[in-house]
C-alpha cells in the first residue's frame, strides 16, 4: 500500500494521523479510499475530476502533470502540497 503524508491542515479530518497506508495503484483510487476512510478528504483535493489548481501531488519525489492519473506503485510515498505559482 502506498504511503501518503497527509498535509497539516487537514490532519483533523485523519484524526491528527499525518502518515497513512492506503492502496491504490493511481492518485484518483488513493484519494477514494482515503475519502472512505476519511470523509471530506476528497472535497477538499479535488475539483470536479482533477486535482484543484491550488494543490500539488508528488508521487515517490516527483510532482506529476499527470494529477488524478498519475500511476502508485505498492511502495510509494503520495505527498499532496500547496501549489507553488512561478512569475
Amino acid at each position: 500500500m502506498a504511503l501518503v503524508f497527509i498535509p497539516a491542515l487537514m490532519q483533523e479530518l485523519t484524526n491528527g494521523c499525518s502518515t497513512i497506508t492506503v492502496p491504490g495503484d493511481k492518485v484518483r483510487h488513493v484519494i477514494n479510499n482515503l475519502d472512505e476512510r476519511y470523509p471530506g478528504i476528497k472535497e477538499r483535493l479535488v475539483d470536479g475530476h482533477k486535482i484543484k489548481s491550488n494543490i500539488s501531488v508528488a508521487v515517490d519525489g516527483v510532482i506529476s502533470p499527470m494529477g488524478m492519473l498519475e500511476e502508485v506503485q505498492e511502495n510509494s510515498e503520495v505527498h499532496f502540497l500547496p501549489a507553488i505559482g512561478g512569475g
